[in-house]
């Protein structure tokens, strides 16, 4: 669910304030006034869900003692300064201290509503992205966004917090569907630059004179700035890095080279064309590639992932079911192995979509996961991959999904879990050793 995001406004002169919050208001915005910077502060603290519209003469505190109060408790904070007629050195000023940007009086109310739209997006981003980096620094919810105990996810996770830290720029690489949109957000979420901008990119959307202004500029006057200059000190997300053309893959390098080293502004770059084996490294100018790819990451497919398809399986037909008001299939022993087998081309995302109908087909009473499986995969070919297992294996991982499945709906009662499955609490407990579950997980 989509942030609530606010509008401060902080002026001490009444007219101007509740002028510039209806123009706002009416721009769909929600605001809120104040008429110092006082009484500003006292409402306004770190992760602030809002940006703030501050003027700079004012009475009491005025407004740069104000923005550098607002900057020392968040570095982060969008704060657009509105200054007098003449006073684009004080202006100038604001931006060194950290301002987002200035409006000069008198100044066109559109231009306030887009730099208002433009910080609050901005500020959801540095909002989501902290929240993201929380969960994997502190591991509280980690399991939200990357789920899996497979061996490919603790390795991922171990690289997220390794390469967040780091400073150089970044290539991901990976399947369709497998998450590495996710994973950009997460390195910019955990590493220092985790207050500034993320700004991201489509090289496969714009044409190529539009993709070279909305990268390195110039652009309309009152427009958007440049990517590289939107995210200075932050991060720059480009999708489909391997449909640059030439021209902006020498740019790119250009930009790259020119900021020497630590960088300023850190690449993070997804490839995402895997067709007919065709490889970034394939796409790309050599020298370009080999600076991006300083630093990697190549996520696993689904299919190599084991049990975390089970288990992502279930949470996500658990949580489309609270959506739809309705139970989450039970699945069989046949149906968790096919789940196990199935290729998988299209990863997480083919994954989501698979839960979704199974809950809106347990809805109505009807279809089987077979079924789905085989209509999702049919036009990749064979629905089982040819890395067969032993049947015991299946069996485990079955097993071993049901009393984790159990258990955390009986928030850890051991004696509801035996009833439920008709097992000995001595069995019970042998397989809970065995599978490494813990009662005190489910408390």
């Amino acid at each position: 669910m989509a942030r609530t995001m606010k509008v401060a406004i902080v002026d001490d002169e009444q007219d101007m304030r509740q002028s510039i919050s209806q123009w706002l208001a009416l721009s769909g915005f929600d605001t809120e006034t104040f008429a110092c910077a006082e009484d500003a502060l006292k409402a306004i603290g770190s992760d602030w869900p809002g940006v703030v519209v501050s003027d700079i003469k004012m009475p009491g505190m005025d407004g740069m003692v104000f923005l550098k109060k607002l900057m020392s408790q968040d570095s982060g904070l969008p704060v657009i300064m509105i200054t007098g007629h003449g006073d684009v050195p004080m202006a100038v000023e604001a931006m060194r201290l950290g301002a987002w940007d200035f409006l000069e009086k008198p100044f066109n109310p559109d231009r306030m509503t887009e730099l208002a739209k433009r910080a609050t997006q901005a500020r959801r981003m540095t909002l989501d992205a902290r929240a993201l980096r929380k969960e994997l620094s502190d591991g509280s919810g980690i399991m939200q966004k990357l789920i899996g105990a497979s061996a490919a996810m603790d390795r991922l996770r171990e690289d997220i917090l390794d390469l967040g830290q780091a400073d150089g720029h970044v290539l991901i690489d990976g399947e369709t569907g497998t998450g590495k949109t996710l994973v950009a957000h997460a390195l910019h979420a955990v590493g220092p630059r985790a207050g500034k901008k993320f700004a991201s990119l489509s090289c496969a959307a714009y044409s190529e004179d539009v993709l070279a202004a909305r990268l390195f500029g110039p652009v309309e006057e009152g427009g958007p700035l440049p990517l590289v200059e939107e995210a200075r000190g932050g991060t720059v997300l480009l999708e489909d890095v391997e449909a640059l053309s030439q021209g902006l893959q020498a740019r790119l390098l250009t930009f790259i080279n020119d900021q020497g080293t630590p960088a300023e502004t850190r690449i993070v770059a997804i490839c995402n064309d895997h067709q007919q084996g065709r490889t970034v490294e394939d796409a790309l100018r050599p020298d370009l590639y080999y600076r991006l790819s300083a630093l990697k990451i190549t996520l696993p497919p689904l299919r190599s992932r084991g049990e975390d398809i089970l288990t992502l399986f279930t949470r996500m037909t658990e949580q489309f079911a609270e959506e739809y008001g309705c139970e989450a299939p039970a699945i069989t022993a046949q149906e968790a192995a096919q789940l196990l087998q199935a290729p998988w081309p299209g990863n997480v995302r083919q994954l989501i979509n698979v839960a979704e109908r199974a809950v809106l087909q347990n809805r109505r009473g009807s279809g089987s996961i077979a079924s789905l499986l085989m209509t999702e995969n049919e036009a990749a070919g064979p629905t089982m991959t040819t890395e067969g297992k032993p049947l015991k294996e299946y069996v485990e991982s079955f097993e071993k999904m049901l009393i984790d499945n159990t258990m955390r709906r009986h928030k850890g009662s051991i004696t509801a879990v035996m009833d439920e499955l008709c097992l000995p609490r001595r069995t019970l407990n042998e397989k809970m050793a065995k599978y490494a579950l813990s009662r005190s997980d489910y408390l």
